[in-house]
This record gives structure tokens, C-alpha cells and sequence, in this order.
């Protein structure tokens, strides 16, 4: 990681089971938060990375750009740093960034969190093919995305904490589930979650005049670092 762009690093946070609260006493701290780079540095012919990965210390930061699009398209990643209960660091920039956090809500999100939930369960099947064994991780994920996706179509907003079914996960991450058991909790949270969008206020589309607006002041006022 480039010591001169982690210095550019505007916003901070835990995400992961530490956010969800469903951390243990083993879990490990993951951060995640976005970077706006000097006018010349992105100006200049250098290579600018959409992300800062430092693996041994579990954070990515991506580019304030590519963080700004992957929350209009509500990827649920992005959309669960925007709104992590754990903050550890923000500039008046980020602030302002955070106060618009509604902006990136939209019903893009039944489709984004349904695939990334679909996509865990197929690492589950694959799993199963190739070993017989469940993975029971990916199934608490697939659950918790289901879970939380319908909670955003119901409430209007993101909620990352889910202690409140602290239980119910850790169960399932322990594998207290049989594979039957997993898939009926699958359906009838996947029909919860098409209910809940047939009834959301969400708007179809994110507000993104005003996630522009807030980037090109962004770029602007670093113009003379």
C-alpha cells in the first residue's frame, strides 16, 4: 500500500463480524473505508488503483470514485461500509459523505443482495459436490444477506448489526442446521424478501445528481494539495 495514498484515506471502518455483532472471541478485525487522492496524483500518468489491499492487516480502501459507483449500484459490501456501526475515521469529507448515505438507497438492492446471496449458495452446492461437506460460513452469510436485504426494503435504510438474531447465526455458522433445514430457511426468506420489495418505499433509482455533485466537490477541493 502506497504510504502516500493511505495518507489520503478520508473514511475508516469495521466491518465484517465485528459490525454484524456477531463476533467471537476468535473473529478477526476487517477494515474498509475509501481514499481521494491529490488533484496531481490523479491527474498524473502514474497508474491510480481502484484499491489499497493490505492483506496482513485485512483493509481495503478503494478510490473515492469507484467506492462512490459501487454504492449507486448497491453493492452490498460498499452499502454495509457506508453505514458500519464502527467508524474510526472520518474527515469533513466523509462526513458529508455519510450524512447523503439515503442517496445510494435504492431497489437496486433486492437484485444486488439476492445475487451476492445466490452466489453464496453456490459456493455451498459446490462445496457439497466436491466434498460432501458443508461450508457453514457461506451458509450464514446467505442467510444474513436474505435477512438483511429484506430489512432494508422494510425500513427504508441499511442496518448492518444483526445481534439482535445473534443466536440464530452463530448457530448456523456452528452448522446446528441440517442441509434441508438450510434450504427451507433459504426459501422462505427469499419469499420475505420478494414481499418486502413489492411493498418497499424505496425509489427505483439512487439519487445520483446528488452523489455527483458531492464528487466533483470532492476532486475540487483537493486540487491545490
Amino acid at each position: 500500500m502506497e504510504p502516500e495514498l493511505r495518507d489520503r484515506i478520508i473514511y475508516a471502518c469495521v466491518v465484517g463480524s465485528r459490525a454484524f455483532g456477531l463476533d467471537t472471541d476468535t473473529s478477526d478485525t476487517d477494515r474498509r473505508g475509501c481514499f481521494l487522492p491529490s488533484a496531481n496524483r490523479h491527474w498524473s500518468m502514474r497508474a491510480m488503483p481502484e484499491q489499497l489491499v493490505d492483506d496482513q492487516e485485512q483493509e481495503c480502501y478503494w478510490e473515492l470514485e469507484k467506492f462512490l459507483r459501487l454504492a449507486l449500484r448497491a453493492n452490498p459490501n460498499v452499502l454495509e461500509c457506508l453505514n458500519s456501526p464502527i467508524i474510526e475515521k472520518t474527515t469533513p469529507l466523509a462526513e458529508e459523505m455519510l450524512s447523503m448515505r439515503q442517496a445510494f438507497v435504492s431497489r437496486r438492492a433486492y437484485e444486488t443482495y439476492l445475487g451476492y446471496a445466490d452466489g453464496q449458495f453456490r459456493k455451498l452446492e459446490n462445496a457439497m459436490r466436491s466434498t460432501g461437506e458443508m461450508t457453514w460460513p457461506h451458509a450464514m452469510h446467505l442467510l444474513r444477506l436474505l435477512y438483511s436485504g429484506t430489512r432494508l426494503m422494510k425500513e427504508g435504510q441499511v442496518f448492518v448489526d444483526v445481534s439482535e438474531k445473534r443466536e440464530f447465526f452463530l448457530g448456523v455458522k456452528r452448522g446446528e442446521m441440517s442441509w434441508e433445514d438450510l434450504q427451507r430457511h433459504r426459501q422462505q426468506m427469499t419469499q420475505d424478501f420478494e414481499a418486502a420489495l413489492d411493498s418497499t418505499s424505496l425509489p427505483n433509482e439512487p439519487d445520483f445528481d446528488q452523489v455527483d455533485e458531492f464528487l466533483i466537490r470532492a476532486r475540487r477541493s483537493v486540487i491545490d494539495d
